[in-house]
């Protein structure tokens, strides 16, 4: 069984030179749901056009190429890094950059690497998801005022929502305006939990909790998500990937308002608004069996459909392009060059919003990097957004077929990326890009339907 070390996917890029380094990592983190990515050249580094959270582990002799650039190379993605130092520098700050603080020895333990692999993404996660808790959800487009009015009118209401949309359109955003518009629930606690990332078998001990002792190595108490949301909002992200029996057990929560720790027997009653969010079509889910009618009817008592990026249009993209360019680079924001709004204008994100920050402060770096709005790079990072995409008129029968084939497999395995990559015997790197060759985005309406 493989388990994530956090509720996001991590994707590990290893820069190896003259030591050896790829197979010792990959075999570190065998056991967790990461991809380790070889990428041991400069070609291979300006071609990362992964949204998902990156970490960089790079042998220290890699600085003695002609060719790797530490400058460009961090300016085009602007990932973590973590330095293997090579035997005869050791951990001698002076041959590394000066931002970066993150060095293994040459004869690293597994231990020592994902401790410090999973620490610096961590401290990215957090200081990501406390930037976007901050931001303004931007509305200049009519079809977002009107959400957003949707929103205002049933924040202070006791009933369960269901926000439904694609990947990225910031349905965890929407949920917190929910939270803080509630004139009670919103004094509490928000707990944010992605139904995906619980791994088998610790269901119970994720959303119940447990007793002292209910098993071994539970040497204190613990709370359950349902009752650390107790007073607050419960936001349950990803729901449709919460399989039938875990399902039964949320709804026997929501219908009797306590929840039992493991190892114990007493009732704890609890109360809290539930705000749960889908990029899947849980009226299908429900039609194949694979979601309950009874929980889908309890969740859906108000449903919002949050507009993706190409629904909202230009004036969105642009407004938010230059709302999170500024939170690098705060005294250029209103400096953005017509080439660029232009790019950003006529770019497809099938990963929305979350997709547009990550090209935002790729573009940021890059600025702040070289002083200057360098076309010929900032170009080469919107051309590997398209580059491979293929228009849906354009589409051979054999390319249909795939698409047909692989969102079939998508929807067998609940649109677990993994699961899905195991099924058809590819790693979830060639998924993911076939994913994006295809615009295969979210959930489809239909196997056979088109994204443009």
């Amino acid at each position: 069984m493989k388990t994530r070390p956090s509720q996001d996917d991590l994707d590990v890029y290893v820069w190896e030179g003259k030591s050896d380094i790829a197979d010792r990592v990959a075999r570190a983190l065998a056991n967790f749901d990461v991809d380790v990515i070889r990428a041991d050249n400069i070609a291979v580094s300006r071609d990362v056009t992964s949204v998902r959270m990156s970490v960089a582990i790079i042998s220290v002799t890699v600085i003695d190429r002609p060719s790797f650039s530490v400058s460009d190379w961090q300016a085009g993605h602007g990932m973590p890094v973590v330095w293997v130092a090579a035997e005869a520098r050791n951990s001698d700050p002076r041959v590394y950059p000066p931002e970066y603080s993150n060095v293994l020895t040459a004869d690293f333990t597994a231990a020592e690497l994902r401790t410090l692999v999973f620490k610096v993404a961590g401290v990215v996660r957090e200081q990501g998801a406390r930037a976007k808790a901050a931001e303004p959800l931007i509305a200049t487009s009519a079809c977002m005022r009107v959400f957003l009015s949707e929103v205002e009118a049933f924040a202070d209401c006791d009933s369960t929502v269901l926000i439904r949309g694609e990947t990225g359109v910031g349905k965890e955003r929407v949920a917190r305006l929910l939270h803080e518009g509630h004139r009670r629930y919103g004094k509490g606690p928000f707990v944010a939990v992605n139904c995906g990332a619980i791994p088998d078998g610790l269901f119970e001990s994720h959303f119940f909790g447990h007793a002292k002792g209910a098993f071994t190595g539970a040497t204190f108490a613990h709370k359950g998500y349902f009752e650390q949301a107790h007073e607050g909002t419960l936001f349950l992200d990803e729901i449709g990937d919460l399989p039938l029996y875990q399902q039964v057990k949320l709804l026997r929560v929501l219908e009797q308002s306590c929840v039992t720790r493991l190892g114990s027997t007493a009732e704890i009653p609890v109360d809290f608004r539930l705000v749960a969010a889908t990029n899947r079509d849980l009226r299908e889910l429900v039609r194949q069996e694979l979601f309950r009618a009874d929980l889908y009817y309890r969740l859906a008592v108000i449903e919002l459909q949050v507009p993706n990026l190409e629904e909202r249009g230009a004036v969105d993209k642009i407004a938010i392009f230059k709302a999170l360019l500024g939170q690098i680079l705060p005294e250029q924001e209103d400096e953005v060059p017509d080439w660029l709004a232009a790019l950003v204008t006529r770019t497809r994100f099938p990963g929305n919003v979350r997709e547009l920050r990550n090209v935002a402060e790729r573009v940021g770096v890059m600025v702040r990097q070289f002083r200057a709005w360098d076309r010929e790079r900032i170009g080469r990072i919107f051309a590997s957004l398209s580059e491979g995409v293929i228009p849906a008129n354009e589409r051979s029968p054999q390319e249909l077929a795939e698409r047909n084939r692989i969102i079939g497999a998508l929807d067998a395995h609940g649109w677990r990326r993994q699961d899905t990559a195991n099924f058809l015997g590819i790693s979830r790197k060639v998924l993911w890009e076939k994913m994006r060759k295809y615009q295969i985005v979210g959930q489809d309406a239909e196997v056979a339907g088109e994204l443009d």
